[in-house]
């Protein structure tokens, strides 16, 4: 059995398609059959149901390509750590960025990163924080960019804290409290609220906040970007709690202190049980941005 038939089969097993796992894989689509077809001969079993139309993992399939993907990150693991031995850091990283990133300036640090180390092969997903700690902890992601609640620190991860902050009212500028030099919860608790989707790391912050000071509220909209949420909150549709940083000047949208308002704390998350040397890398380049 060969590597190249693992990743064939992985490839494959994720895009359902024969057609799509070969572009992927840069094979034409009947060599690609050929190895697959060659694998379940010598395994002795079938590992994916196929149709005309249609590719599905048997039983036996499922047990293989979750082996087989151990099998390749130990194997990509071990090129990458032999160069790293030799001075080298290689590979791949795969990053995960929230919307709200504040702390620190990604695209510098990511330019500078390349710079250092243009063997290493980035790559960016976009996501909540809380979907990012499990793919840390599960060996799918290297690194992440959080923001959590001041509360609820993340868990079973390595983090280095980035920055801390309380969030601020954000009112549409003809908005009654708009003039206010500060505000509390209780003076927004009657008004309509945007925020992130409720299970977000985002959501949670707000709501938090008002459970704590035993309030109730009306998200009466979620969106998935700030953009959308202020855009809302210009429109005169809803009040929101947001990072000052993510607020820019805006005719439109006012923003105020809150006496009690949530807090909310930005982290570089990474896997706690042997990272990666472009993972370390990555901390000591944030260190370095910070500093």
């Amino acid at each position: 059995m060969e590597l190249q038939q693992m990743r064939y089969a992985v490839a494959l097993a994720e895009e359902r398609s024969f057609t799509r796992a070969a572009e992927r894989c840069f094979v034409v689509q009947s060599a690609l059959s050929h190895q697959i077809k060659a694998l379940e001969r010598e395994l002795g079993v079938q590992l994916f149901a196929r149709t005309s139309r249609r590719v599905k993992l048997t039983a036996a399939g499922e047990a293989f390509v979750a082996a087989a993907r151990e099998a390749l990150q130990a194997a990509n693991r071990a090129v990458v750590d032999a160069a790293a031995a030799d001075g080298q850091v290689r590979g791949t990283l795969t990053i995960g960025v929230i919307p709200t990133v504040t702390a620190v300036d990604i695209p510098l640090v990511l330019a500078n990163f390349h710079a250092a180390h243009p063997a290493v092969q980035v790559r960016l997903r976009s996501g909540g924080s809380e979907q990012f700690v499990s793919d840390i902890r599960a060996g799918h992601l290297d690194a992440a960019f959080l923001g959590l609640a001041e509360s609820t620190p993340p868990h079973g991860v390595c983090v280095r804290e980035l920055s801390r902050e309380s969030l601020v009212a954000a009112l549409p500028a003809s908005h009654r409290l708009a003039n206010r030099k500060r505000l509390k919860l209780a003076d927004l608790a009657a008004e309509a609220f945007v925020d992130f989707p409720g299970g977000s790391a985002g959501r949670a912050q707000g709501d938090l906040a008002f459970r704590a000071a035993g309030l109730h509220r009306d998200v009466a909209f979620e969106a998935m970007t700030t953009d959308l949420i202020i855009g809302l909150i210009r429109r005169g549709l809803a009040v929101g709690m947001l990072s000052a940083h993510v607020v820019t000047p805006d005719p439109g949208v006012v923003t105020v202190p809150l006496v009690d308002g949530p807090r909310r704390v930005e982290y570089l998350a990474w896997n706690e049980f042997n990272p990666s040397p472009a993972a370390r890398a990555l901390v000591g380049e944030v260190a370095e941005a910070q500093a």
